[in-house]
């Protein structure tokens, strides 16, 4: 993958609001949903919904279809894990990393 699109990508999610509708729509999963739902979900007006889908849309984030009089959102599964694999390639000097799942107890709590 090309640097410059990761930046793109890492631009694009360096958002509050940005940040917010991507994880949205990786909770919604491949069939996406109506930009309207976005908005009532997350609490952002149209207007500012529509410049934040087009800017993570510009960094092929996410996708977009018409259905009917709506347009459906969904995040660009693909292009996610392009970026993580980017930012993952050479973890840990080629050595075995711990898993990103793995519990560690901290004073009597997990994290």
């Amino acid at each position: 993958m090309e640097t410059k699109r990761v930046i793109s990508a890492l631009a694009a999610l360096a958002q509050e609001s940005r940040l917010a509708i991507f994880r949205f729509l990786i909770q919604v999963g491949n069939e996406g949903i109506a930009a309207s739902k976005i908005g009532e979900h997350l609490g952002i007006a149209p207007s500012s919904l529509s410049f934040h889908l087009k800017e993570l849309t510009h960094a092929s984030l996410v996708v977009s279809r018409q259905d009917g009089r709506f347009v459906i959102y969904a995040a660009n599964f693909d292009m996610m894990n392009q970026v993580l694999g980017f930012l993952t390639e050479n973890c840990c000097g080629g050595n075995i990393c711990s898993p990103a799942s793995e519990c560690h107890e901290t004073e009597g709590s997990a994290t």
